[in-house]
């Protein structure tokens, strides 16, 4: 079975088809840029493109960059302000005529691994972590998600972990991958003294082999530690997967 998988980000919609058993992209992914401002009609046309152009009829889920609660935007990141207390199942429904499923952009990366990726059949608590212009995080409890976490968000230092030890603090502030991973690897004891997971995902660009060897054998973790199976497909493969699981 296909459902097609749809990523908003600040800069660009992407979407394809996912066959669900597998994880796989169907067919070449298609992307439009936001629309500037990022208004919810606006993007909602955006998306009715993606849509168009896989003359689709079938189910589509798609993740957002904000939390959303009951199919309602509880935040709104890189977008417009107008998106909080919007019901963005209503939106999208209405304007493509199909109904569909929505979550966290974070969470959708994490269905992705923990249903076909590095997390794929792992018991009890998997911990994702997409490291890029921020922190994103989703928590797992035997595939089970538990939504709308904001753990780049914790106080350490002074700041928030992700102005700490995003990658875009790296690239921005010229850090030797080190000096990185010293601050990565604060933040990871960190989650791991509160959350305790069984195994944690990291994800993002810096997920990549030829980025992972740079890095990875400096961390130490009680969990156990690997690098994501996905990166810029993740969100589409994640979204579509919820669209099964989820009815809002």
């Amino acid at each position: 079975m296909e459902v097609l998988g749809i990523d908003i980000g600040g800069t660009g919609i992407k979407g394809a088809p996912v066959v669900i058993e597998t994880g796989k992209i169907a067919s070449e992914r298609f992307r439009v840029p936001t629309p500037k401002g990022g208004y919810p009609k606006d993007v909602a046309k955006a998306v009715k493109k993606i849509v168009k152009h896989f003359s689709w009829k079938g189910k589509i889920g798609i993740s957002l960059p904000m939390r959303i609660r009951n199919g309602v935007a509880c935040t709104a990141a890189n977008v417009d302000e107008s998106w909080l207390g919007l019901d963005i199942v209503a939106l999208f429904s209405d304007a493509l005529g199909i109904k569909i499923a929505t979550l966290n952009d974070a969470d959708a990366a994490g269905y992705a691994e923990v249903h076909y990726g590095a997390g794929k059949a792992k018991l009890g608590k998997t911990l994702v972590l997409t490291l890029g212009t921020g922190i994103g995080s989703s928590l797992f409890m035997n595939s089970v998600l538990v939504p709308n976490l904001e753990l780049g968000h914790l106080r350490m230092s002074g700041t928030t972990a992700e102005i700490l030890a995003a990658n875009s603090t790296r690239k921005r502030d010229h850090l030797s991958w080190e000096i990185w991973a010293e601050r990565l690897q604060d933040y990871l004891t960190y989650i791991e003294f509160l959350l305790d997971p069984d195994l944690i995902i990291l994800g993002g660009g810096v997920s990549r082999p030829k980025r992972i060897k740079h890095y990875f054998h400096l961390l130490n973790t009680r969990s156990e530690l690997v690098p994501a199976h996905f990166q810029n497909e993740a969100g589409i493969i994640g979204a579509a997967c919820a669209a099964m699981t989820n009815s809002t």
